[in-house]
């Protein structure tokens, strides 16, 4: 128990005072210092200068009488133990003094021994000290629950409102003061969000302790005013010492936000991002779901493939913008010629599918193309120009050209590539005996196996930018093709072939090999940069000498590992999700740095993310561009941006443009970004000049017209032109 050291006693009556000193002074073994005063404004100024244990108060003070007398003890001592003294026609009031926060009574006409009264006064100070814990656990259990972000109701064993903390007043529409007492149901209304039923109330309680049990996710809670937010919540009963079951402690949260972007990553997932049409992905699903009723219908099923004529002229001349709205015209007419049950896709550039389902005649087939023909060719009026293209299809049918997904795409692009050589502006239907693109592969192939003896691949460089300081971070190595009859050749002629003849495992040492070389040649001369990023192929990565291969090389060249970055892309990454993460284990414990490039246009698993170790998100140039394009929709960068931060990532934003672009990056915090903006892929001599010089004051690329020049046209850095190793992107 605790000590007693100092006793105030306020007393009048000065026999009852002598009384009292006479009873401690019979027990020597309190030891305690007693002071007597015999108002309560000598009390009070007492107080305020020395401290006490233990208050006595006689409730017949000349200045303070009964209950006033010890409002104003509290007032002067809060935290001290008040014990008061009272006559025996007194006891009720002395009870009501304990109510306004005296610890005990004792009456006068009987004390007792010196042992009881001292037992009274520490049993006073004991209770007033277990008051005081029990105040401080309480408030710091109030305001922990104000202080958290979820909400939080509590209910008696009836099932009625004993608490709400701030969070679920704000939620829930209801005060604290307005529901205490009310029924659990009219404070805490939850609907099904599908049936818009009263969901299952969680008013009962356990009479055992258990678990807590998490509600299904599709509840809406019925707000005070009528309207409805999203919830996830769980419930669990409160028991007391002995198990028996004292009421209900609910916890719920908002999850609008939450189930909003779900949802916008779920879209973007499976959606094309600037025309809204579905992608490859959902397309693929789709043509596997119609080919699958085919047979049970007795019907057949189409593939268009489009490609479009005359598109990159406009893109190159005009610009970005203006092509990304011509692409947007051009969905909404196909969208406009079709039937509800077929399914328009774009593919990626300049290209769409479009899936007919149910077809019962060939011909129905060509009827759409030749409608496709003239509504793609009729003017587009964008941003006050007049643009006209036209559109090239191939067509193959379920099941003659190819019985999945996969083959009817293919045979109808091949078709496509026909009605190109047939003279544009025409549909093909697909047959056995095309070979063109056969031909074209072959050439290709013989072409590839000659241009490493011959020298006829080159390295252009393309900076990475610091947004907070302007200074050059890194480089990005990318894979230029100057053929020596055809000039510069699209890695999408390219890349496919060499990936499958598997040339493109020798392409890629030869790319990492170039890459090292010339970032060691620099750090050499004094030059100051973070990395050299180099694009990493899948078949690159699945090669079981490529950690070998890579290491091998870093040794050949002497760069350090630190200096090195691989971009993989997502879909690199999620094949074979075991692999990769001990792969990327051994990268990360040499030093290789590691980036996700075009994020957010392949798999967009966000679990990968925590599984992968890598340092590096790249926003694809596509969300950067929406910023410009699609009314300053944000949405996606800001969720990468946001998510990479969380994750503790750097963001790297690809392909920025304009000033707007920056901006918006900058006020998002974007870590660093590459484009136009800052400087075109360069050749090695001039990307060390920038090195040494830092970056020119860039202008805004957007606010002009980009005529390349013949330098630029000859190495392939147009408005258009990102050539990168793995890339189809042109």
């Amino acid at each position: 128990m605790k000590s007693i050291k100092t006793v105030l006693l306020v007393e009048d009556n000065p026999g009852d005072a002598r009384l009292l000193r006479e009873i401690f002074n019979e027990d020597r073994s309190l030891g305690a210092e007693f002071v007597h005063v015999e108002c309560m404004g000598d009390a009070e100024k007492y107080l305020a200068r020395h401290a006490v244990d233990i208050i006595l108060l006689d409730l017949g003070l000349p200045d303070a009488q009964g209950l006033e007398g010890v409002r104003r003890a509290r007032g002067a001592a809060p935290g001290i133990a008040l014990v008061v003294l009272t006559g025996l026609d007194d006891e009720a009031l002395a009870a009501h003094s304990i109510q306004e926060g005296a610890q005990d009574y004792l009456v006068k006409e009987s004390y007792g021994s010196p042992r009881g009264l001292l037992r009274t006064l520490r049993h006073a100070v004991e209770r007033k000290a277990m008051e005081e814990a029990l105040f401080a656990e309480k408030e710091r259990a109030q305001v922990t629950l104000d202080s958290i972000g979820d909400a939080v109701i509590c209910t008696d064993v009836s099932g009625n409102i004993t608490f709400l903390n701030i969070v679920a007043e704000k939620l829930s529409g209801w005060t604290r003061q307005a529901a205490l007492g009310q029924p659990m149901t009219e404070v805490f209304r939850v609907t099904d969000a599908a049936s818009h039923e009263i969901a299952a109330k969680p008013t009962g309680v356990r009479t055992a302790p258990g678990p807590s049990e998490h509600s299904p996710s599709t509840r809406m809670l019925v707000r005070g005013d009528g309207s409805a937010i999203p919830i996830e919540d769980c419930v669990a009963p409160i028991h007391d010492r002995e198990g028996q079951a004292i009421g209900t402690v609910i916890v719920f949260r908002d999850v609008s936000i939450a189930r909003a972007m779900a949802q916008q990553i779920s879209h973007s997932a499976e959606h094309d991002f600037l025309t809204g049409l579905p992608n490859r992905m959902l397309l693929n699903d789709r043509i596997g779901h119609a080919i699958a009723l085919a047979p049970r219908h007795r019907s057949k099923v189409a593939v268009l493939f489009l490609d479009l004529d005359g598109f990159k002229y406009i893109n190159d001349s005009l610009g970005h913008p203006v092509g990304d709205k011509l692409l947007q015209s051009i969905a909404k007419r196909l969208v406009g010629c079709v039937r509800g049950s077929d399914t328009v896709s774009r593919q990626g550039g300049d290209e769409f599918v479009v899936l007919l389902s149910e077809l019962h005649s060939v011909e129905d087939a060509a009827i759409l193309a030749r409608r496709i023909l003239k509504a793609v060719a009729e003017a587009h009026a964008i941003d006050h120009h007049d643009l006209h293209v036209t559109t090239s299809i191939g067509v193959s049918v379920y099941p003659d050209d190819g019985l999945d997904a996969e083959t009817l795409i293919k045979n109808a692009d091949t078709a496509m590539y026909q009605a190109k050589e047939n003279g544009r502006q025409s549909y093909q239907f697909f047959k056995q005996a095309m070979n063109v693109r056969a031909v074209e592969r072959q050439s290709v192939e013989e072409s590839l196996r000659r241009a490493l003896q011959r020298g006829e691949f080159k390295l252009q460089y393309q900076p990475k930018i610091d947004l907070r300081t302007g200074a050059i971070t890194g480089a990005e190595a990318l894979l230029r093709w100057l053929h020596p009859t055809r000039g510069l050749l699209s890695p999408a002629r390219f890349i496919p072939v060499a990936e499958e003849c598997g040339l493109i495992l020798s392409i890629g040492a030869w790319v990492l090999r170039e890459a090292c070389t010339q970032a060691r040649n620099w750090l050499d001369k004094g030059l100051d940069f973070s990395t050299m990023a180099v694009n990493v192929s899948a078949m690159e990565f699945r090669d079981d000498k490529f950690l070998g291969g890579l290491f091998e090389i870093l040794g050949e060249t002497g760069l350090d590992p630190r200096y090195l970055e691989l971009e993989l892309t997502e879909s690199v990454l999620m094949k074979r999700a075991e692999s990769t993460a001990s792969i990327l284990q051994i990268l990360r414990e040499r030093g290789v740095k590691i980036a996700i490039d075009d994020f957010g246009t392949g798999y967009s698993s966000l679990s990968y993310l925590k599984k992968f170790l890598v340092d590096t998100l790249k926003i694809d140039q596509s969300f950067v561009r929406q910023i410009s394009t699609a009314g300053d929709d944000t949405t996606i960068v800001t969720a990468v941006i946001g998510m990479a931060r969380g994750l503790k990532l750097r963001v790297v934003a690809e392909g920025v443009e304009t000033f707007e672009e920056l901006e918006v990056l900058r006020a998002h915090q974007c870590d660093e970004a590459q484009g136009f903006y800052f400087s075109r892929p360069l050749p090695a001599s001039r990307f060390a000049e920038l090195l040494k010089n830092g970056i020119p004051k860039p202008k805004n690329v957007a606010s002009s017209s980009i005529v390349p020049s013949q330098e630029q046209l000859r190495f392939g850095v147009g408005n258009a032109s990102r050539l990168s190793l793995g890339s189809r992107q042109v």
